[in-house]
């Protein structure tokens, strides 16, 4: 049911505009400038660490890369492509280990703030303690809401991205942070605040709906007895799920749930 292999190229395409830069100048970057090696062997070591493909391969790449050079400004890029190869690979624990490293390096990246919030609201469980519970809960949020605060302030355009597809960019996080915090309110129970946060997450991207939202919302308007609603909320996620995917039978049982309730008194089969 993961929606995040949607933003890869794009994230892709951002990393690699710092090796171009980089390249031009091997020297400490200025206030406000794009992080640059200082010696050519780094650059040429950070092209070829980018260079690897894999999850655990990239990691690897980025911690040797690290090692070798502790105060490079680009170990946290390598860390950023490695949780977009766990990405790729639907490695939840790791996507969050590796966003947590690009954290490190970064604490308001919008890209790494909204990847472990989605990780963190898909795994969130009632069989978490409630201590803990309470601490990823809080940690959700805040992530979250710093993603959707930094997004127009930290992200740097990469290099030949038209502003069309910058903006699109741009809402595919508002998407994923949106949706963060509307499916942690639905598991914690606070079903207005669910709706109120799914549906920013569906407008974000409603030029491309979103099944696993869609779903979702409709469960947050159902909880409320807002039937109507949540059956055409439902009817257009079933639109856009694929047949294979795992939540279709959920959204069809969801749909058959709601077609019961709003069936009129008498109305046979």
């Amino acid at each position: 049911m993961s929606r995040l292999p949607v933003i890869i190229l794009c994230l892709a395409v951002a990393a690699g505009a710092v090796a171009q830069k980089a390249s031009k100048s091997p020297t400490p970057a200025p206030a406000g400038r794009h992080p640059q090696a200082k010696t050519q062997p780094e650059f040429q070591d950070y092209n070829a660490a980018y260079a690897v493909t894999g999850g655990s391969a990239m990691e690897k790449a980025a911690s040797d890369f690290a090692a070798k050079y502790p105060t490079s400004e680009l170990r946290g890029f390598l860390y950023s492509k490695a949780m977009h190869e766990y990405q790729m690979e639907n490695v939840s624990a790791k996507i969050l280990e590796m966003g947590d490293k690009v954290l490190t390096f970064d604490a308001d990246d919008p890209v790494a703030l909204a990847l472990t919030a989605t990780v963190m609201s898909d795994v969130l469980s009632d069989k978490d303690k409630d201590q803990e519970r309470e601490a990823k809960i809080a940690r959700i949020k805040k992530s979250a809401e710093r993603a959707l605060q930094t997004i127009d302030t930290n992200l740097p355009l990469p290099a030949n991205t038209s502003p069309e597809q910058f903006a699109a960019y741009k809402n595919t996080l508002r998407f994923m942070a949106y949706s963060a915090l509307g499916i942690t309110a639905l598991k914690s129970g606070d079903d207005a605040e669910a709706e109120k946060e799914l549906k920013a997450s569906a407008e974000a991207t409603k030029a491309n709906p979103d099944g696993y939202v869609l779903y979702h919302l409709s469960l947050a308007l159902d909880h409320q007895q807002k039937y109507p609603e949540a059956l055409s909320t439902i009817q257009q996620a079933l639109r856009v799920l694929r047949p294979e995917e795992e939540i279709n039978k959920l959204a069809q049982g969801e749909q058959a749930r709601l077609e019961l309730l709003l069936k009129p008194a008498g109305t046979s089969k």
